[in-house]
């Protein structure tokens, strides 16, 4: 079909071929690599995870010293080790960072999202759709994030996503929009990287 993306794109493929649950991990590994993003003994939270990519992808980074707790509404398998956990529930659920928190023992160095909202097509409603769940990830990790702590997450491009990024600025101290890669040429989707958080409570 002419308007739709080529799903089995090399990315996606390549995926396939090497056991990773989606081509999102090309991404977050790029962002990674470049970024050195995860540490040994980090404790990170993946937000809207599912199916698992990014968490595959982060897992062997943090080491078994380093935790990952996942989060997402929809199931996924869970990723093998005593330092991984899958938290099915809505980002937003009060009880949640108080969770996350005692599992990790400490609070969290890293938050990132891959999550999307459901699109509409129409670019000023996703936008919106985006940068609201994008918000929400940050009220998760005001909440679980350490000083100076790493702040990632996918957003639609548009007016909305200057204002988030805005909004990032005024809590961390350097913040930058980075596009992998693996994105898609037609997407409008990319990245934000706020590092150096600056807790106020």
């Amino acid at each position: 079909m002419g308007g739709m993306y080529k799903r089995k794109d090399s990315y996606y493929l390549q995926a396939k071929k090497e056991g990773f649950r989606s081509r999102a991990a090309y991404k977050i590994a790029e962002i990674a690599r470049k970024e050195s993003l995860a540490r040994p003994g980090d404790c990170v939270i993946d937000a809207g995870a599912a199916p698992g990519g990014w968490s595959q992808v982060l897992l062997p980074l943090v080491g078994g010293k380093g935790k990952i707790a996942a989060v997402d509404i929809l199931p996924m398998e869970p990723l093998p080790g005593g330092n991984f956990r899958f938290f099915q529930e809505d980002l937003s659920l009060p009880s949640l960072p108080g969770r996350i928190l005692e599992f990790f023992g400490r609070e969290a160095d890293i938050v990132v999202s891959d999550a999307a909202p459901n699109t509409s097509g129409i670019p000023f409603t996703d936008q919106a759709r985006s940068a609201d769940l994008v918000r929400t990830v940050l009220a998760l990790a005001r909440r679980t994030l350490a000083e100076d702590g790493t702040f990632l997450a996918k957003i639609f491009e548009g007016a909305e996503a200057d204002s988030v990024f805005k909004e990032l600025q005024a809590e961390f101290q350097k913040v930058r929009r980075i596009r992998p890669a693996a994105t898609r040429k037609e997407s409008f989707e990319l990245y934000l990287l706020a590092k150096g958080f600056r807790k106020t409570s």
